[in-house]
């Protein structure tokens, strides 16, 4: 084998975050991740064209299915305007299951994830447990997401496709009432 090829030849997922200005510039998990080369930042939403799109009012779940995705997106807004920002959206789109938030403004909330926590998610039921704990380390709350949700999102992650995500997320939401 040569040298710095690798034997896997699929090339990484690219990671784009739409950054929509609403947010605390320093607690914007989006920008950060930016700055540390871990994502593209971009305003434009023509830019998410060719990308599988996170959004929470999605009808259907990512699922392991969709890791052959060449781009996967996050939108960075505020909660308050999320619903309205995603609906106008007319993008390959799959919302994240049932996981609890571990950022400092949302801690303990189900659904209520930062644009790094629904990244890392992604990544991690999509197969890319690596790159999803690379992400969160930039955060010193990063791996407290982990240790919440570590047996949901290896439930998940061993799923077949969207619909046997939303029967291991029913099991958890009925645990919750």
């Amino acid at each position: 084998m040569l040298i710095g090829l690798s034997v896997d030849k699929t090339p990484a997922m690219n990671l784009v975050v739409y950054h929509a200005a609403q947010c605390d510039p320093k607690k914007c998990t989006g920008k950060k991740l930016a700055r540390f080369g871990l994502v593209r930042l971009t305003t434009h939403m023509n830019d998410l064209r060719r990308c599988l799109v996170l959004s929470p009012v999605s009808p259907k779940a990512l699922s392991p299915a969709d890791r052959d995705v060449a781009c996967l997106a996050a939108l960075d807004c505020s909660w308050e305007r999320a619903e309205e920002v995603f609906s106008r959206l007319s993008l390959k789109s799959r919302a994240l299951p049932f996981l609890l938030a571990a950022n400092p403004v949302n801690f303990g909330k189900p659904f209520m994830l930062s644009t790094v926590e629904a990244l890392a998610a992604a990544l991690y039921i999509m197969g890319d447990r690596e790159r999803a704990e690379t992400i969160l380390s930039k955060f010193s709350w990063g791996q407290v997401f982990l240790q919440l949700n570590r047996e949901p999102l290896s439930e998940y992650a061993a799923a077949r496709d969207s619909a046997e995500v939303v029967k291991i997320q029913d099991a958890y939401l009925s645990e919750q009432i």
